[in-house]
């Protein structure tokens, strides 16, 4: 969970004096913003080089179970979110997940054309194996580094970086409202 500034809590421990109700307006107002989905403005060029940042979380329920994937595209000079993503790519491992969660917010991320683009996961598993520091013993996730390599050689500075979950809250909330989402529509 996201800890507050105290101030901000005091200011909402007045409004709110039930600490349910609290959460519950603060999970509203982030799902709120999730819902307005920034797209580039009407005339603009879609590139923009500069440094951009990636955020990218895949996750599955059951491990194998259904999996979803979710990105976040940020400008940080213009602390900015350029586009989100996310959906639902069946049943798959929670790794498996990670990866294609950075395979396609890497051919999001090539269409901004940035000159340097640093991807933030919080798989530490997924991060070390791109970054050559642990071995790669499945067969199925070299496939998938294999991609990721190649799409690397498109861009001219990338950068893998292992982040807290809680750094990540708006990927991984991408990934919970897809897999959500999906299960609404089963049980219909």
């Amino acid at each position: 969970m996201i800890r507050l500034p105290a101030a901000l809590e005091r200011k909402l421990a007045e409004i709110f004096p039930r600490a349910r109700e609290r959460d519950q307006y603060v999970t509203d107002l982030v799902l709120k913003a999730l819902e307005t989905k920034p797209e580039p403005e009407k005339g603009q060029p879609v590139a923009i080089g500069g440094t951009l940042h990636l955020f990218t979380d895949g996750g599955s329920r059951g491990n194998p179970g259904q999996a979803a994937i979710g990105c976040v595209l940020i400008d940080p000079l213009k602390n900015k979110v350029l586009r989100e993503y996310g959906e639902c790519i069946g049943v798959q491992t929670n790794n498996i997940a990670e990866y294609r969660a950075l395979i396609i917010g890497l051919k999001i991320a090539k269409e901004y054309q940035p000159n340097h683009l640093m991807c933030h996961l919080d798989s530490e598993l997924v991060v070390k194996q791109l970054n050559g520091e642990y071995r790669v013993k499945m067969p199925t996730f070299e496939l998938l580094i294999k991609e990721i390599m190649e799409m690397k050689t498109g861009f001219p500075q990338l950068s893998f970086v292992h982040i807290p979950r809680e750094k990540n809250l708006r990927a991984d909330l991408l990934v919970k409202r897809a897999l959500d989402e999906m299960a609404q529509g089963l049980r219909k």
